[in-house]
């Protein structure tokens, strides 16, 4: 909270009062609080996220950086919370209104008819992401993801044959990839604000990095993403509602095929990733009973790949 009241004095004087602060769920390496904030006559809701001590290293890069983006973000025509300020270590942002939990966008009333526009709106937004300058990036390794992947699998040393499998599946068939931009990086269901005229912002930017865009369509499309629903564009939509307003606000075709190999990849990804978070669990790194859940996933995963190395639709059981 000191931190909080001295950002705060930082950027609008010694004048100003914080009546309203509370901190947000989530983020075990970075703070997140929605403040209201009041500077002589006017009162600004706004959102400060905070890192801990070694939080830059774990998510991937600094705030800074991650402001950086979100600035070339809003300059593109992303919907996302205008930055305020921005120093090595936080971010202020607008506040804005909506949901970010995929049950309640999912499912709930208020939402009805906002969801058959989702999709579309999606596929508006990551063509604008896939205009952004590449300079916006703080780093650029252009790794191979397949290779990341794979040594993480090693590094885990925990026999997974479904995802070796997948892993020289996708590293013989791999689409030629003719496009690098900025990639999001973590596009999905969960990571949107969503009112009931639809996406109203784009979150977490920490993942950011070069690559083909089609890495962002296909990890939107992953089953995990859909919380349940039949349809595969994060629960909300179907693959033409995506594919088709893509298309139209990126300027450059989707090859289909190319989709399906990085929704393959996504799955494969989040199994790794599921893998992970066990291990973190079971082998003391953090003892909780919500990482050791996610272990029962690694077997969901693994029965989805299966299914999409056979050419299936992966739809829910």
């Amino acid at each position: 909270m000191t931190r909080l009241h001295e950002i705060v004095g930082e950027v609008f004087g010694a004048g100003a009062t914080v009546p309203f602060s509370a901190r947000l769920p989530g983020g075990a390496s970075r703070e997140t609080w929605a403040l209201d904030v009041v500077a002589g006559e006017e009162r600004h809701e706004l959102v400060l996220r905070l890192d801990s001590s070694g939080a830059a290293l774990e998510a991937g890069g600094s705030l800074a950086s991650e402001a950086t983006l979100m600035r070339a973000a809003y300059d593109a025509g992303v919907p996302v919370p205008a930055v305020v300020a921005a120093g090595e270590s936080y971010i202020l942002m607008t506040r804005v209104a909506g949901e970010t939990i995929p049950r309640k966008i999912l499912r709930d009333d208020a939402y009805a008819a906002a969801r058959p526009r989702l999709a579309a709106q999606c596929g508006q937004a990551l063509a604008a992401i896939h205009r952004m300058p590449p300079s916006c990036l703080a780093q650029d390794p252009d790794e191979d993801p397949l290779r990341r992947w794979r040594d993480v699998l090693d590094l885990l040393g925990e026999p997974h044959p479904v995802f070796e499998l997948a892993l020289r599946r996708l590293a013989a068939d791999r689409p030629a990839g003719t496009r690098r931009t900025v990639v999001h990086g973590d596009f999905r269901n969960g990571n949107l604000i969503v009112g009931p005229d639809g996406i109203r912002a784009v979150l977490d930017w920490e993942l950011a990095h070069l690559g083909d865009p089609l890495e962002d369509l296909g990890w939107l499309c992953v089953k995990a993403w859909r919380f349940g629903s039949p349809l595969p564009v994060g629960g909300f939509g179907a693959y033409d509602e995506l594919i088709g307003a893509y298309e139209a606000a990126a300027g450059h075709p989707v090859d289909r095929d190319a989709l399906r190999w990085w929704e393959t990849f996504g799955v494969l990804k989040w199994g790794i990733i599921c893998v992970m978070q066990t291990m973190r669990h079971l082998r003391g790194g953090a003892r909780s009973v919500e990482l050791a859940a996610i272990g029962r996933r690694v077997c969901e995963n693994e029965w989805d790949l299966l299914r999409m190395l056979r050419g299936e639709p992966i739809t829910p059981a």
